[in-house]
C-alpha cells in the first residue's frame, strides 16, 4: 500500500485546492504568507519536472479585503459582486506569489455547466494542457458572479474532483483547516486518531460522524468524501491534509507530516495506465 510520500513521488501531474479557510487569515483577509509559501513548494515540485493545477477559493475573501464594508451583505445580488471584487483582487495575489519565483499563472472561471458541455470541457482540457506545458500554472474557480444554483458545482472540493478528472491527473491534493480525517472530532474526543489511509469512502462513512461547515468555507468534510469518492473513480488518489501548516506541501512529500490519503479505485486506475 503506498504511502503519501510514494503517492506524491510517483504523480507528475498534481491538482491541488486550496479551501477558504486555508486561504483566509482570522480577520476575513487574504493570507499572503500562506501563498508565498505555497508556490514557493509548488515551484519546487515543477523543477522536478512535475505539473501543478491550483483550484483556488477566496473570490469572497478577497472581497473583503477590498470592501470591508460589504461584509453583512448578504443579498445575492452584494455577494456575487463582491465575488467580482474579490476575484481580481485574489489572482494579483496568487500572480505576485508565483512572480517571485519566476512563474506565471493563468485564470480559468468555470461554472457546472462547462463540465457538463462536451465542448466546453474539450476547450478547457486543452487550455489546462497547453498551459502547463509551457510551465505556466492555472489557477482555477468556480465563476461565483454568474452561477446560480441551477448551475453552481457549489464548493470547490467537488469542483477540483472534476477538474482532476478532466485533465486525467495523477493526484489530487485537498487542502483545509484539518489534518484529515480522524475516527472522532478531535477537538471534543482527545482520543481521536488519524485515518492514514482510506481504500474506500463508502466504508469510511459508516465508521465516522458528518460535521458542519465553518467560517468561510462552503464545504466540509462531506464534500472532501465526495471529491475523494469522485477522484477515486478514475483512479486518481487523493489526499486530505492542513493547509495551514508551514510548508505543509514541502513536507508531505517528504513523509514528515501525516495526512490522510484515500486510494484510487485499483480497477480504475489499472484502465486509466493502460489507455496512457
Amino acid at each position: 500500500m503506498a504511502s503519501i510520500k510514494e503517492t506524491i513521488a510517483s504523480s507528475r501531474k498534481i491538482v491541488i485546492k486550496i479551501g477558504s479557510n486555508t486561504l483566509a487569515k482570522a480577520d476575513g483577509t487574504i493570507n499572503y504568507d500562506f501563498l508565498q509559501n505555497l508556490s514557493a513548494s509548488c515551484a519546487a515540485l515543477i523543477a522536478k519536472g512535475k505539473q501543478i493545477v491550483i483550484v483556488s477559493s477566496g473570490a469572497q475573501v478577497g472581497g473583503l479585503s477590498t470592501i470591508s464594508g460589504w461584509a453583512r451583505r448578504k443579498d445575492i445580488h452584494y455577494r456575487q459582486a463582491l465575488c467580482a471584487i474579490g476575484q481580481v483582487e485574489l489572482i494579483d495575489k496568487w500572480r505576485q506569489a508565483f512572480n517571485e519565483k519566476n512563474l506565471h499563472i493563468g485564470q480559468l472561471l468555470l461554472t457546472k455547466d462547462d463540465f457538463e458541455n462536451d465542448h466546453r470541457s474539450l476547450n478547457i482540457r486543452n487550455t489546462l494542457f497547453t498551459l502547463v506545458d509551457e510551465g505556466v500554472v492555472p489557477i482555477i474557480n468556480e465563476n461565483d458572479s454568474v452561477s446560480i444554483e441551477e448551475f453552481s458545482i457549489g464548493d470547490n472540493d467537488n469542483l477540483s474532483a472534476l477538474t482532476a478528472i478532466l485533465w486525467s491527473a495523477d493526484l489530487l491534493v485537498l487542502f483545509s483547516d484539518i489534518d484529515g480525517v480522524y475516527t472522532d472530532n478531535p477537538k471534543t474526543n482527545p482520543k481521536a486518531t488519524i485515518i492514514e489511509s482510506v481504500p474506500d469512502v463508502d466504508e469510511l462513512r459508516k465508521k465516522i460522524k458528518i460535521g458542519a461547515t465553518n467560517s468561510f468555507g462552503t464545504g466540509g468534510i462531506e464534500t472532501k468524501l465526495q471529491a475523494a469518492h469522485k477522484a477515486s473513480g478514475y483512479g486518481i488518489p487523493t489526499i486530505l491534509a492542513n493547509g495551514g501548516k508551514s510548508d505543509i506541501l514541502t513536507h508531505l512529500a517528504d513523509g514528515s507530516e501525516k495526512a490522510t490519503l484515500f486510494l484510487a479505485d485499483e480497477d480504475c486506475l489499472r484502465r486509466v495506465l493502460a489507455n496512457k
